[in-house]
C-alpha cells in the first residue's frame, strides 16, 4: 500500500469514528462547555499517553521537543485551534443541534481545500473543483434563505482547519505532536479547574461519578479518531483530508435525522443536495482514476 493510499485510509477511518459521535453526546445534555473542555484536556494526558505508547511501543523524547521551539509553539496554537472548535463542537452535540455540526464539517473541507491550494500550492483535480463550486453553491443558498451566518458551523470549521494548517507545519512526529497537544495545555485547564471550584464550584466535582466518568470518557471519544487523523495528515494531501472529511457530516447528518428526529426543511434539502452531489463527483473521479491504474 502506498504511503498516500494508508493516509486516505488513516483520514476515512477518523472522520467515521468523529461522524458517530453524537451517539456519545447525547448521554451528556446540556453539558457544562468550559468544564467539559477542561476534563477533556487533563484526561487527554493519561489517555494519549497509554494510546501513543500502545501504537508506538516507545516514549516521547523530551530532549527532542524542547530542542524544537518552533513546532512546539505551533504545536500549542493547534491544541487552542481545536479547542475551539471542539467546544463549538460539543456545544453542538449536548443542544440538539447535530445538523448544525454536519454543515460545520460540510464547510471545513471548503477551507481546508482552498489552503491547500492557496496557502499550501497543491493543485485540485477537476472533480475536487466541481465538488468544491456544487459545496459553495449550497451553502450560499442556505445563508441567504435563512438571512443568517451559521455562526455554529463556521466556528467549528474555521478553527478546525486552522489546527490541521497548524500540524501540517509541526515537525514532530505524529505520536509526539498527538501527546504534546495535551500537555502543553495541561495548566490552562488545570488553573481554570480549580479557579473555577474555588470561585464559584464546578458542576462536574459534585454531580457524581457517572457524570465524571462520561466527561472524562470525551478524552479518549476524541483521541482515538485524532490518532488516525494525525496519521493521515503527514501522509496524504491537504485537499484530500478535507473533501474526505465529508464522511463526518454524512453519518452525523443522518443520525440527527433519522435517530435523533432534529428538524429537515425543504431548504436544508436544498442545500445538502448540493453538497452531497460535489461528494459524488468526488467519489466517481476517483473510482476512475483506480479503474485506470488498474488497466495499466
Amino acid at each position: 500500500m502506498s504511503e498516500q493510499r494508508l493516509g486516505n485510509w488513516m483520514a476515512a477511518i477518523s472522520f467515521f469514528l468523529w461522524g458517530i459521535l453524537p451517539l456519545y453526546y447525547q448521554y451528556l445534555p446540556k453539558a457544562a462547555m468550559d468544564e467539559l473542555l477542561a476534563v477533556r484536556l487533563l484526561a487527554s494526558i493519561p489517555c494519549g499517553f497509554i494510546i501513543v505508547l500502545a501504537v508506538t511501543k516507545s516514549l516521547p523524547n523530551w530532549k527532542t521537543i524542547w530542542a524544537d521551539k518552533f513546532s512546539l509553539k505551533l504545536t500549542f496554537i493547534g491544541s487552542l485551534m481545536m479547542s475551539i472548535s471542539w467546544t463549538a463542537f460539543t456545544w453542538a452535540m449536548t443542544n440538539d443541534r447535530v445538523i448544525d455540526a454536519s454543515l460545520g464539517f460540510f464547510i471545513s473541507p471548503l477551507m481546508m481545500s482552498a489552503l491547500g491550494v492557496f496557502v499550501l500550492k497543491e493543485t485540485l483535480s477537476t472533480g475536487k473543483k466541481v465538488a468544491l463550486v456544487l459545496a459553495s453553491i449550497g451553502l450560499s443558498y442556505q445563508v441567504v434563505q435563512y438571512g443568517q451566518l451559521p455562526s455554529i458551523a463556521l466556528i467549528m470549521a474555521t478553527f478546525f482547519t486552522l489546527y490541521g494548517w497548524c500540524k501540517k507545519r509541526i515537525r514532530y512526529d505524529w505520536s509526539t505532536c498527538l501527546f504534546m497537544e495535551a500537555v502543553v495545555m495541561l495548566p490552562l485547564a488545570f488553573g481554570y479547574l480549580v479557579y473555577k471550584e474555588l470561585a464559584v464550584g464546578t458542576e462536574v466535582l459534585h454531580m457524581g461519578w457517572e457524570t465524571f466518568a462520561l466527561y472524562f470518557g470525551a478524552a479518549p471519544a476524541t483521541l482515538i479518531p485524532l490518532v488516525f487523523y494525525s496519521i493521515a495528515i503527514r501522509l496524504t494531501t491537504m485537499s484530500t483530508v478535507g473533501l474526505m472529511q465529508y464522511i463526518e457530516p454524512s453519518i452525523q447528518f443522518m443520525i440527527a435525522v433519522f435517530l435523533f428526529g432534529e428538524i429537515f426543511d425543504e431548504v436544508k434539502l436544498v442545500s445538502f443536495s448540493f453538497i452531497w452531489a460535489g461528494l459524488l463527483f468526488t467519489i466517481l473521479e476517483s473510482i476512475r482514476g483506480r479503474y485506470r491504474l488498474n488497466k495499466i
